[in-house]
């Protein structure tokens, strides 16, 4: 059974957003992460899982937008002031973490950045080839036909027993081929080519392509939404095994990726409001800041409850020192 974090991973990869994987790599105690702790960061800054308290939590979600803008994964050690530096440095990034008193995080950070999600609609054999190429490309694969099944699909990311495309979630970075052998072509290429999917393609002989076509005009799809469906699928290599023909559709598939690339939004993350804690010294976001504290007509938003009760206690003592 998928577990939460997996089942948002999955879902996020099916709507074409990016994320960022976070995970433990090290541990030193008193931390409360434990190695293996892993959670979800969103280019919205939205959180699944758990790797850290509330002072870990707020600079892993920074550095995890970071890692979205560039594309890169990093290496994220959260530590004692006096414990900087005494490791290895390059391709670190070390945070002093003043609410932490002697332990120490290291906190893998890896970007997942959009890939293609491949629908195919059939359950024959050149459906079943291309699930096992498509998941040798790392795309996630999604198979939708009435004969469908898992002992049939074992590999796919997701098998629909129907034909009801509304389960799927179209995006630029959505990639369609219908296998269905004439069984359904028509339902599954009008809900397909009515989408936001770039590419659709129909494995059909040239006759039976022009009268799908046909079909579709009277169905009242529109000369551009035709015009965007395949057929015949494939580059053409000169093969005809299934195993062939899916090698020559996802070979077109990433021809047209790279010719017409899908817009990436998740590279815009937006740069976040922050503040810096006036007890830790630790950053705060703003937005999404739990603790704050209005003094002398300002307000100070702080990583902890802790921190903010310090405050409050003896506030000019903070302001002074820094």
């Amino acid at each position: 059974m998928l577990t939460e974090l997996q089942a948002t991973a999955r879902d996020l990869q099916d709507q074409g957003k990016p994320f960022v994987l976070a995970t433990v790599v090290r541990a030193e105690r008193p931390t409360s992460a434990k190695v293996g702790s892993k959670a979800i960061f969103t280019a919205e800054g939205l959180l699944t899982g758990w790797v850290g308290g509330s002072c870990a939590e707020p600079t892993v979600r920074r550095e995890a937008r970071q890692s979205l803008r560039d594309g890169q994964p990093r290496l994220l050690r959260l530590c004692p002031p006096e414990q900087l530096g005494r490791g290895p440095l390059e391709g670190v990034v070390e945070v002093a973490l003043t609410c932490v008193s002697g332990g120490t995080l290291e906190i893998y950070l890896e970007p997942q950045l959009t890939q293609p999600h491949l629908v195919i609609v059939g359950h024959q054999a050149t459906a079943q080839a291309l699930v096992v190429i498509g998941q040798a490309l790392g795309y996630p694969v999604t198979v939708i036909s009435p004969e469908a099944d898992r002992d049939r699909f074992p590999d796919a990311d997701r098998v629909f027993d129907h034909l009801d495309l509304s389960v799927i979630h179209f995006t630029p970075h959505t990639y369609v081929v219908v296998a269905s052998h004439g069984n359904y072509d028509e339902p599954a290429l009008e809900a397909a080519l009515r989408s936001d999917a770039p590419y659709v393609a129909l494995i059909a002989s040239q006759k039976r392509a022009s009268a799908v076509r046909a079909q579709l005009s009277q169905a009242g799809l529109s000369e551009e939404q035709l015009g965007r469906l395949r057929s015949p699928a494939g580059l053409d290599l000169g093969g005809g095994a299934p195993e062939e023909l899916a090698v020559s559709i996802l070979a077109e598939i990433i021809q047209f990726r790279r010719r017409a690339p899908a817009p990436e939004p998740e590279l815009a993350v937006e740069p976040v409001r922050e503040a810096r804690d006036p007890v830790c010294g630790m950053m705060v976001e703003i937005d999404a800041a739990r603790y704050t504290a209005v003094h002398a007509d300002q307000t100070y938003y702080f990583c902890s409850a802790g921190c903010k009760h310090k405050f409050a206690v003896e506030p000019e003592a903070y302001l002074m020192a820094g």
